[in-house]
Parts: C-alpha cells; sequence; structure tokens
C-alpha cells in the first residue's frame, strides 16, 4: 500500500509511531478471523443492498440475510 503511494516505509513507520522491524513483522501475517469476517460481512450487505436496488439499508439487510442462515454478532452489526 505504501509503496504504491510512494511513501517510504521509513517515513510511514515514523507517522504512526511504529518500530520499521515491527512493520516488517506484521507484513507475512495472515488476516484475522474477525477482519476476515467483517470483509464477508460487508460483501454481504453489500449484495443485499444491491439486490434490493439501493432500497434497503443495514437493519433490513440483516433481516434478508438472516432468512439466508448468515448470522452478525453484535459488534458486526453495530458498525453498519
Amino acid at each position: 500500500m505504501m509503496a504504491a503511494e510512494g511513501i517510504p516505509v521509513e517515513v510511514a513507520c515514523r507517522v504512526v509511531d511504529v518500530s520499521v522491524s515491527g512493520y516488517y513483522a506484521w507484513l507475512p501475517r495472515p488476516p484475522p478471523a474477525r477482519s476476515i469476517r467483517h470483509a464477508w460481512l460487508t460483501e454481504l450487505i453489500t449484495e443485499v443492498h444491491q439486490a434490493s436496488r439501493g432500497i434497503y439499508g443495514a437493519r433490513r439487510a440483516h433481516a434478508d440475510s438472516a432468512l439466508d442462515g448468515a448470522s452478525w454478532s453484535g459488534t458486526a452489526r453495530s458498525s453498519c
């Protein structure tokens, strides 16, 4: 991400107060399960919203996807 924007790693790490070695240690780690689930829920909500021609909001998308068997945690639901 930073390289694509032309920002040197050292500068970005200094701005966000992270060590360069910490950044490189973090880089190869797989994404946490919560991030994967959040991405999945975001995709699901987008699909429900588009299928409703942009009419459904978060509550209706939740109800509609619950009928399809998807379950949302309180944390994921509150961020919608």
